[in-house]
C-alpha cells in the first residue's frame, strides 16, 4: 500500500465535503455544520494531506506501526466526522447511546493515530 497516495487521496474527498459544506452555509446564511465543516478540514483535509506528505518525504519502511497510524487515522477521521454529523445533525432517529458512543469512539481512535504518529515521526526513518 502507498500510504501517501492513499492518505492524500482521501484528504482530496475530506476537502471537497468540507470546501462543499462551507459554501452551502455562505449560500444559507445558516451555520448550523461550522463545527462540522471545521473538523472535516482540519482532521480530514489538513491532518490526512500533512500525513501523505511525511509518508512522501520521509518515506518509512512499512512496519506495523506504520500501518497502524495510517489505517486509525483513515478510521479515525471518518468516525469522528461521520460521529460529529451524527451528534450535532441528528439525520436518522438513532439512540444516543449508539450516536454518542459512535463519535467517542471514532474521535479515540483517532487520538490514538496522532500518538502513533509520535512514534513514527521520532523513529529513525530513512
Amino acid at each position: 500500500m502507498n500510504y501517501s497516495k492513499t492518505l492524500l487521496r482521501l484528504s482530496a474527498i475530506f476537502a471537497a465535503v468540507g470546501a462543499f459544506i462551507g459554501s452551502h452555509m455562505a449560500g444559507s446564511g445558516g451555520y448550523e455544520f461550522q463545527t462540522l465543516h471545521a473538523h472535516i478540514l482540519l482532521v480530514g483535509w489538513l491532518t490526512l494531506f500533512a500525513w501523505a506528505i511525511f509518508y512522501k518525504v520521509y518515506d518509512p519502511s512499512p512496519s506495523l506501526l506504520t500501518t497502524s497510524h495510517v489505517w486509525t487515522g483513515i478510521i479515525g477521521a471518518f468516525g469522528l466526522t461521520i460521529g460529529m454529523w451524527l451528534y450535532y445533525v441528528r439525520p436518522f432517529p438513532l439512540p444516543d447511546l449508539f450516536v454518542t458512543l459512535f463519535f467517542v469512539i471514532g474521535g479515540t481512535i483517532l487520538l490514538i493515530s496522532f500518538f502513533l504518529f509520535v512514534l513514527v515521526a521520532f523513529r529513525k526513518v530513512d
